[in-house]
């Protein structure tokens, strides 16, 4: 099984999706499984998990009818509010889909402090019940607070989404490096190689520039807890689609062909509770 194990559909609404600046004019439209379907078989892929891009159960809804109406979106990971009073019976709501397989929230957008809030936190300690991850999005100074919540849910399961995004750009990596040690030494939790392109210069980054980040991911997580994904269509900003996965595919072609596999796929299979 290969699995992408993080890309997103949207019909494009210029007000709601407001974070897409004309600077990145390319991915100004809508994206639907007809436009990623066609990829995914170049690639030979089996498919993909849809990761929420607004924060509303409309787009939680959005996501689990496709992936309904569609085979190849193995799964969904979708926000509820988890700071509700109601979040216990909002999961028990969604359960129904088969196909939610964890939530998330934007962190990236909230001020430091906003993991270790204790409704949050409720809202964390309720996804167990379910078999839910929850995908964490944060920029490196918010690692912290991550290491801080994932040490307080032990039997949680936690993927990281897009190595927490580094400062490729700006060539920082120290203390990215150590907090990202620091995180993967709890077992419960697991490493998306994911939208570095994106964090790198658009036009100019190569394999060259990204290994010393692909080296503290995999060093960090090893090869049964990172997870391969793309982030399309964000990912188009930096480079098409095939040349997104050729860098993962690159990088791990020294690896044993069983490793190689995990990250594509079998471990996307384990950490989001996929069917076969």
């Amino acid at each position: 099984m290969r699995i992408d194990t993080h890309q997103h559909f949207w019909g494009f609404d210029p007000q709601r999706d407001a974070w897409i600046t004309d600077d990145m004019s390319v991915i100004q439209r809508d994206f639907l499984p007809e436009d990623l379907q066609p990829l995914l078989q170049q690639q030979q892929l089996d498919g993909c998990i849809a990761v929420q891009a607004d924060t509303s159960e409309k787009e939680t809804t959005f996501l689990l009818e496709l992936a309904d109406q569609h085979d190849f979106i193995k799964g969904v990971v979708g926000w509820v509010d988890l700071c509700s009073d109601t979040i216990e019976a909002r999961i028990n709501y969604f359960s129904k889909y088969k196909k939610l397989k964890g939530l998330r929230h934007i962190v990236q957008a909230e001020p430091d402090g906003f993991m270790l809030r204790k409704d949050f936190q409720r809202g964390i300690s309720a996804l167990e019940k379910y078999n839910l991850t929850y995908d964490i999005l944060i920029f490196p100074h918010q690692l912290e607070d991550a290491i801080k919540l994932v040490e307080a849910f032990p039997r949680q399961k936690f993927i990281v989404d897009h190595g927490a995004k580094p400062y490729i750009k700006d060539g920082k990596i120290k203390t990215w490096k150590s907090q990202m040690e620091t995180l993967a030494g709890f077992e419960n939790v697991a490493c998306k190689v994911s939208g570095l392109t994106t964090e790198a210069n658009w036009k100019d980054w190569d394999n060259t520039t990204m290994q010393p980040y692909l080296d503290v991911i995999f060093n960090a997580f090893g090869t049964k807890r990172t997870l391969f994904g793309s982030d399309w269509p964000v990912s188009l900003l930096a480079g098409t689609y095939a040349e997104t996965i050729a860098l993962v595919e690159d990088y791990i072609s020294k690896f044993s062909e069983t490793e190689q596999q995990q990250i594509m796929g079998l471990n996307a299979k384990t950490w989001y509770h996929l069917e076969d």
